[in-house]
């Protein structure tokens, strides 16, 4: 990207050939006319480090688990298909796991407060003997799950028939009463239905315990509570697999995975008088490789970065990115709009992705003159902010993601929408889709505006890209801002999305 004259990679070239994008799945999805129950609305998505396993999270405080499958068929056959001269077309392909419930409704005598047990966030930590490990948090509290597979036990290989009473009680596993055998002294029974074969047993044997089948079971190993005053926006757990970081409104906590009684605090915008606030924190994330160094954004569009080595509290930052405003460009709406949402590190810990209300900024953490790239996700709402600001949809917050190549990025917006951008050099891939099993149905619309040459573009003007001016869908029908599309993730190694759209679970793979 091309920023003030100087050059800066961000990705290999070969990015820039716009995906085809297909519907794969759907979980959830809702008939015509069905009625969406409030706490069925996913809050959460998240892939684990390999992607083999996707977590949500939904407003009634349950916690949804999928695995892959596509990738097991073919484990036995992986020689064959070394052997190969051409590659298997295939793509990730999930099914229900388990689910559990996380969180409940809580309330809050000190402060009379209700804390819902809406999922807030879904952090998946390194898998350990085969169990799975996830951190969960609502407004409050944060609880560590493992999830692993316990084999059901049962008793086996009698001496006699399993039908039949013995002396000292039923066998385990009969269905037959005793309730109508009469026993005497010493656990012997007179009753004459069991009698021993003439001649003896020709050998006894010990009874053995087997277990035939599995089942799932989640049991919450830590609780994590009473350590913020403010509703927690973020987790995010540290490369060296051992702590953790919550943040709220005004405070970042260290947590250690082991201990769940304390937590020091590293990050503390609070003013000595409340009137001084100026901003707060929206969204925190760790380093993915540095496990000294994390950052965090604020309702003013800045992104602090700070090197814990520095100090226990990490009062001042390392570096400091801020977009410069536009002459001219300030109103009312202008500190609303640019309040960062969401905050994401790429792989390489090179790059960071912000998204505030109107855009996604893409930063060099090298280079803190400004982002190396801003995509505009729904330009056509900005005469609409009055109307936005009035029933509370500028509020909204909606995440972003990389992909794990760290060549495109993608964000959701309203009418069910989510806009896929091209990042590397000369890109100028801006894609619209709809989180339904034609998701390309927009394309229609979207392809037939003239588009630029990328020779009559400036170096100013090709770092702001994938406007879309448009406030029709592609039937021509107003956009729907209760239909929000908040929360979607990027599988860690293919080009596949899963994104949700209310209770509905959709996933694409190009």
């Amino acid at each position: 990207m091309i920023n003030g004259g100087s050059e800066t990679a961000v990705a290999p070239v070969g990015g820039s050939q716009p995906l085809d994008w297909k519907f794969s799945q759907v979980f959830g999805e809702r008939t015509a006319g069905e009625e969406i129950q409030e706490v069925d609305i996913i809050s959460a998505i998240e892939f684990n480090r390999n992607g083999d396993h996707l977590a949500t999270g939904d407003r009634g405080g349950r916690v949804v688990l999928f695995e892959r499958t596509d990738t097991q068929d073919h484990v036995g056959h992986r020689r064959d298909l070394e052997k190969m001269d051409y590659p298997i077309n295939r793509h990730p392909e999930f099914r229900y796991k388990t689910e559990f419930q996380s969180h409940e409704p809580e309330f809050d005598y000190l402060k009379s407060l209700e804390i819902e047990e809406k999922i807030n966030k879904i952090r998946w930590c390194q898998s350990s003997n085969g169990a799975l490990f996830l951190l969960s948090t609502n407004d409050k509290t944060i609880k560590l799950w493992k999830v692993q597979e316990k084999k059901v036990k049962k008793v086996c290989n009698m001496n006699v028939d399993s039908t039949k009473a013995m002396g000292n009680g039923p066998i385990v596993g009969s269905s037959i009463s005793t309730s109508s055998k009469q026993y005497i002294a010493n656990g012997g029974c007179a009753s004459n239905d069991f009698s021993f074969p003439t001649g003896g047993f020709p050998s006894l044997h010990l009874p053995v315990v087997t277990s035939h089948e599995t089942n799932l079971m989640a049991r919450c190993r830590r609780i994590c509570t009473h350590a913020h005053d403010y509703h927690i926006n973020s987790i995010s757990n540290n490369s060296d697999g051992e702590t953790f970081i919550s943040a709220d409104d005004l405070r970042i906590n260290l947590w250690n995975l082991e201990i769940s009684s304390q937590s020091f605090n590293i990050v503390d915008v609070k003013p000595a008088n409340m009137e001084d606030l100026t901003e707060v924190i929206t969204s925190a994330e760790f380093h993915p490789t540095h496990c000294n160094m994390l950052a965090y954004s604020s309702s003013k569009g800045s992104i602090r970065l700070i090197d814990m080595r520095q100090s226990a509290l990490c009062d001042t930052h390392s570096k400091l990115f801020e977009g410069q405003e536009a002459p001219g460009s300030r109103s009312f709406f202008t500190e609303i709009i640019a309040s960062i949402s969401d905050i994401k590190f790429a792989k390489d810990g090179r790059h960071i992705l912000t998204r505030d209300y109107m855009t996604l900024k893409l930063w060099d953490i090298n280079m803190d003159s400004g982002p190396v790239a801003t995509f505009q996700v729904h330009e056509y709402l900005r005469p609409k902010l009055c109307d936005l600001y009035e029933n509370d949809s500028i509020f909204d917050k909606f995440e972003c993601c990389l992909s794990g190549n760290g060549l495109r990025v993608a964000t959701g917006s309203y009418s069910n929408l989510f806009r896929v951008f091209g990042c590397s050099e000369g890109s100028t891939e801006a894609t619209t889709l709809e989180a339904s099993k034609n998701p390309m149905r927009r394309q229609g619309q979207a392809t037939s505006r003239p588009s630029r040459s990328l020779g009559n573009l400036s170096g100013v003007v090709r770092r702001v890209k994938g406007a879309d001016n448009s406030g029709v869908d592609a039937n021509g029908n107003a956009f729907d801002f209760t239909s929000k599309l908040l929360h979607l993730a990027w599988h860690p190694t293919e080009n596949s999305i899963a994104c949700a759209a209310s209770n509905s679970l959709y996933m694409y793979y190009a």
